[in-house]
């Protein structure tokens, strides 16, 4: 830490590199002399110093305390530690990622015990989560391009420390990221901040840090190349689940699903993001092809556009009366709601199918989840279905079609059913 903030710490009585709070590394001795006019460093080697200038001291004593020599200015000489690490509370970094103020952060490391704990003053306290508040500040702008923070040498942070808070600046509340999952990352959805933080107990200042976070990472990775996940971990150094779950922010954003209807709130953020990852190793461009744009991001058109072809399992009675029949065959004596799947099943296909048929128009896949509900999860859950039941059913529903003469798409079918399969099983509880 260079000179002149020193200065401004000492000015304050803020040296808190050697603050009880925050036990500093090793340290290089330094003398500062303090005066009216500054704060110049005093070190052996320098003007001044030396065994010289130590025979003159003793040849010449000091004055009396508290009187200056003739024609010199009054001259305190104070000891401090100077280190080059730069000292991180992780307590004090997360009350600032929450958004707190300093006061507010001052009063709740009170209540904790931190006091007692180190023998310190409330002024020192204040004093220290001043200044590690300053620090957060002026590593803000390196965390918004965390590979900056990598490269520069201002500040001496171990590469484990970057990692916690790489990893922490991005990280986010679940409460938060459910209300404006799915929707534009906009100034028109910035403004409904305010209710958001009143609704979820978070601070608009964290409110708004993660809605930035989410913004700006759309922007760098929307229309990059690759996998949408290894770009965002090349480009913001997240771990792979975060990564996997910006992934998904960043996919329900771009197609704009609906997730914020009343029958959808009991699915948390993870059912939705289960479901992107599955969405976009198997429905995306990238699933067929690792070098078109925006592999990860946009749908694939032509596949959904194809999805229309599966229309003949419900339009053709035949095949829907046959498709029945193995099904049925198959599960007798093996689910315990047998009988209500016999009888709805025609409806409980009918539903499927269709949902795969319309997802030509943007409305209906926005929609996705709003039908797969409506379609499916309620009518089996309205019938009390097990989880095991449904899944037994899903499997054989699923298979059964490879057996129907006459269908011509069965691989279209396994690339819709093998992600609507592991879509609804993640959708269907209480």
């Amino acid at each position: 830490m260079n000179a002149a903030r020193y200065k401004e710490r000492l000015l304050h009585g803020r040296a808190s590199a050697s603050s009880p709070l925050s036990p500093p590394p090793p340290p290089l001795f330094r003398k500062w002399s303090f005066t009216g006019s500054g704060c110049s460093e005093r070190n052996p080697g320098a003007p001044g110093s030396g065994p010289a200038a130590a025979r003159r001291a003793r040849a010449d004593p000091a004055p009396a305390r508290g009187a200056p020599g003739p024609g010199v200015a009054m001259t305190s000489e104070l000891d401090i530690f100077v280190g080059n690490t730069t000292l991180i509370d992780e307590d004090v970094y997360r009350l600032w990622l929450d958004g707190y103020s300093v006061s507010d952060a001052v009063a709740l490391r009170v209540r904790s015990g931190i006091l007692e704990q180190t023998g310190a003053t409330a002024a020192v306290l204040q004093s220290d989560t001043m200044d590690h508040y300053r620090t957060f500040h002026m590593l803000e702008r390196l965390l918004h391009a965390p590979p900056k923070l990598l490269h520069q040498l201002i500040f001496q942070i171990p590469p484990s420390r970057q990692a916690l808070l790489i990893e922490r600046y991005y990280a986010f509340d679940e409460a938060f990221v459910r209300e404006v999952l799915g929707k534009k990352l906009s100034k028109g959805t910035k403004k409904d901040l305010d209710d958001i933080s009143t609704k979820t107990g978070i601070t608009l200042k964290s409110c708004r840090r993660q809605f930035d976070n989410f913004k700006r990472v759309f922007k760098v990775v929307e229309e990059m190349r690759g996998s949408l996940v290894d770009n965002i971990q090349q480009h913001f150094l997240l771990s792979d689940r975060l990564a996997r779950d910006y992934a998904a922010i960043v996919f329900f954003a771009n197609n704009r699903f609906e997730t914020g209807k009343k029958k959808l709130q009991y699915l948390s953020f993870g059912d939705f993001a289960f479901c992107a990852e599955l969405m976009i190793q198997n429905w995306t461009l990238g699933a067929i092809d690792s070098q078109v744009d925006d592999m990860d991001v946009d749908l694939d058109k032509e596949f959904l556009q194809d999805l229309k072809e599966l229309k003949v399992l419900v339009a053709d009675k035949d095949l829907l009366d046959l498709h029945k029949s193995l099904v049925c065959t198959a599960l007798r004596g093996k689910l315990s709601v047998f009988s209500e799947m016999e009888a709805n099943f025609k409806n409980l296909s009918r539903g499927l199918v269709n949902v795969a048929a319309k997802l030509t128009h943007n409305k209906d896949v926005r929609d996705l989840f709003v039908d797969l509900v409506e379609k499916f999860v309620e009518p089996c859950r309205s019938d009390h279905w097990p989880l095991n039941d449904v899944r037994l059913f899903l499997n054989q529903y699923s298979a059964s079609v490879h057996s129907l003469d006459g269908f011509r798409h069965p691989t279209l079918w396994d690339r819709y059913m093998g992600t609507l399969r592991g879509c609804l099983l993640r959708l269907y509880h209480d």
